[in-house]
């Protein structure tokens, strides 16, 4: 076989340090970056054409795409779409809606307003958030049991209380609750994405996010039950209710409805075993076929002409009002008792959202706004709310439908609200004699996808068992404490698992050496085996940046890997009953006395740094102090511009520590320490072999940094 043949190629410029960089680059100062409060608000509102016109697309992103909307490219696609998921949520909308212990109709009012609010203020063509996710319909759920229960709405008949309970009081009152939640965590949205906080939603983690959403799911299957069981439990609020509840539950099974059972049975079975079909079908189907709309109308015809309610006591949906409601402004009486869960429904909301939204951002090529996102999403809420909606968020399974039939953007979305506003306006009517099991059984089997999340217990155990700790607290808190304190004590675990990974997991700490025949010396030296240490010069490296919470950790790592104090057991005693006798908190390395060590410079890599605080300014220069005392001199390498300057703001250079104490990059530093310190020791190897020869480099350059490296390293080891 031919060898193969290696180019080498030499660059020859000087070792260039902070101060030289600040030279040749031109740097303005920070007192000039760090424009005056008044100068940058002067600018700000300052206006021109363009400017203004950006401002008002971005916040308009539908003037960006509609007028170059070409129908005849995406005129049928989105009318096919928009089609398949507008017959698709009508019966999910009515679902979701008892699943809030709310009436049908107001299920489809949230499928109609909300989706003409995003096509204009969204970024995402494809997420659909015309199906409200099961954890909203939750917190709706939890709301109106705590603030309007049936014990507030009974009949008094003269001085005696009856069991009937005043049904449109009660589900008037709770679409007040229901509609001031949403207006509350619209204005949220709102106010985080004005004031660019888009990124919150990357503090919730997937395996929180999906812990909590599976626990959400938990909810609402115990919601349903009375609907599938045909029973009437009592109505349990605050932490474990969901225990409660369940042992209500089972006590009342023996009074279990046989009719309704039945017919939740049958429709669960037809649910599951059409949608399977659909799923083994889907590559011949030009188009799904709507299983649950099927269902409904199926139900309906022999609910209507079997007369299920009367014959068999089988609940039903009852009157459905055509037409839509005026917009009235929500009740801010109660804005006090909904504030936390209009938080949690905000910031969840919008994590869902954004990561759906990103999906497929990236499988087709185009950017998503994360602070847009905010604000649209935070807008459809607000709007949605004074029409009596609630909150909505995208909804994976119909994002996925709105894509997979050809979507292509939100006008999809338009046209399934179309389809909503003729069932309102003509069609609704005739659902009247739909059975509420029927419903429940549809919420039932939609919650499959959350269902199989409880395989993320199996995933997580594989890869990261710390994942599987903030997936399992979410779960087990949100589940018995509710959603609102769930989310609360999620997220805090969360942090704490942060704070543990940083003091004892994270970050971790190396040596780097040189790798022979190259210009670099960024190998760690204990994973490579051609990675040689640099001889006399120790780089040290952290993989996280330092700061207030791991500095003394950073100190620490640094003197155990230098591994400096090789002391003899007189010199530990001395040390010992010194530091005894005068009762020192600290013995810095001067007191060791005059010792010969092995290295003379210390290289610090900070490529991985963003950032630095005073706390670490403090280490830092504590380092560099206490390491002179021995005669070993410290660098920095590889800082940010930003960790420079806020070095300098820090107050860390002086007349002893100076900028040219920091270099761009470790190569630069290894050069200047061998220019600087490595003469010392080949004149002291030099003395030592005598009849030896010794090459010296008198101007070491990029051009011969390698060689030299090289040559000082056999003479350190010959």
């Amino acid at each position: 076989t031919e060898e193969r043949r290696h180019t080498e190629y030499y660059v020859q410029r000087e070792i260039i340090d902070e101060q030289r960089l600040k030279e040749r680059s031109q740097r303005m100062d920070p007192s000039q970056i760090n424009l005056p409060i008044s100068h940058r608000l002067k600018k700000s509102l300052s206006c021109s054409t363009p400017r203004l016109k950006r401002s008002i697309v971005g916040f308009l992103p539908v003037l960006s795409w509609l007028p170059r909307y070409s129908i005849w490219d995406y005129g049928m696609p989105d009318l096919i779409s928009g089609i398949s998921v507008g017959i698709m949520h009508l019966p999910q909308g009515m679902a979701y809606a008892l699943l809030a212990s709310l009436p049908p109709v107001f299920g489809l009012y949230t499928s109609l307003y909300p989706p003409l609010i995003y096509f204009i203020f969204g970024t995402s063509r494809h997420i659909s958030i015309v199906k409200m996710h099961c954890f909203l319909y939750t917190f709706s759920l939890i709301n109106c049991k705590r603030l309007a229960p049936d014990s507030d709405f009974l009949i008094y008949n003269g001085t005696n209380v009856t069991e009937e309970v005043d049904i449109i009081s009660r589900d008037f009152y709770r679409v007040q609750v229901a509609a001031a939640a949403t207006v509350l965590g619209g204005l949220i949205q709102v106010v985080l994405g004005l004031v660019q906080f888009g990124f919150v939603g990357t503090y919730l983690s997937e395996p929180l996010v999906r812990g909590y959403t599976t626990a959400a799911s938990a909810h609402a299957v115990v919601a349903q039950l009375k609907y599938i069981l045909g029973v009437s439990p009592k109505r349990f609020s605050g932490p474990l209710s969901i225990v409660y509840t369940l042992a209500d539950l089972f006590m009342l099974l023996p009074e279990t409805h046989l009719p309704t059972l039945l017919a939740s049975v049958v429709s669960i079975v037809v649910l599951i075993t059409a949608k399977e079909l659909n799923t083994a079908l889907r590559q011949k189907l030009l188009v799904p076929i709507p299983v649950e709309l099927c269902t409904i109308v199926v139900a309906t015809v022999i609910s209507f002409y079997t007369r299920l309610s009367k014959t068999y006591k089988i609940s039903v949906v009852g009157e459905i009002p055509s037409g839509l409601q005026p917009p009235s402004i929500p009740n801010a009486s109660v804005f006090s008792e909904v504030v936390l869960d209009a938080f949690a429904m905000a910031i969840v909301g919008y994590a869902i959202s954004i990561s759906l939204g990103k999906t497929f951002a990236l499988k087709h090529g185009y950017k998503v706004d994360s602070n847009q996102e905010l604000v649209a999403l935070g807008l459809s809420n607000t709007f949605g709310g004074f029409f009596q909606c609630f909150s909505v968020c995208s909804s994976m399974s119909r994002s996925l439908i709105q894509e997979s039939t050809g979507g292509k953007t939100q006008i999809a979305g338009v046209v399934s609200g179309v389809i909503v506003l003729v069932t309102v306006l003509k069609l609704g009517s005739l659902f009247q004699e739909l059975p509420k099991a029927v419903l429940a059984a549809i919420v039932f089997v939609n919650l499959k996808g959350m269902f199989k999340q409880y395989y993320d217990i199996v995933t997580l155990w594989r890869s990261s068992k710390i994942d599987l700790l903030i997936w399992l607290v979410t779960y087990v808190s949100t589940v018995l404490f509710n959603l609102d304190m769930g989310l609360g004590a999620s997220m805090g675990f969360a942090l704490l698992t942060v704070i543990f990974r940083t003091q004892r997991l994270e970050p971790s700490y190396s040596l780097l050496g040189h790798l022979p025949g190259t210009d670099r010396s960024i190998r760690n030296v204990l994973c490579v085996l051609q990675v040689r240490e640099v001889p006399g010069i120790t780089i040290f490296r952290s993989s996280a940046t330092m700061y207030f919470a791991n500095a003394e950790l950073y100190l620490e790592a640094l003197k155990k890997k230098v591994n400096i104090l090789h002391l003899n057991l007189v010199t530990i005693k001395y040390i010992f009953s010194d530091t005894l006798s005068r009762d020192l908190e600290r013995v810095s390395l001067g007191s060791l006395g005059k010792w010969t060590w092995d290295i003379h410079s210390i290289i610090l890599d900070f490529s991985t740094a963003n950032f630095i605080d005073i706390v670490a300014i403090k280490t830092l220069r504590n380092i560099f102090h206490d390491f002179s005392e021995i005669g070993v001199d410290i660098y920095l390498a590889g800082c940010q511009a930003l960790v420079v300057e806020q070095l300098e703001r820090g107050g860390f250079f002086s007349d002893v520590i100076t900028e040219g104490r920091v270099f761009a990059t470790v190569h630069d530093a290894v050069l200047y320490c061998l220019k600087h310190r490595g003469a010392e020791i080949l004149h002291s190897y030099e003395n030592a072999m005598v009849g030896s020869p010794i090459y010296v480099f008198t101007n070491i350059s990029f051009s011969n940094s390698i060689q030299y490296m090289e040559l000082f390293w056999n003479i350190q080891y010959a």
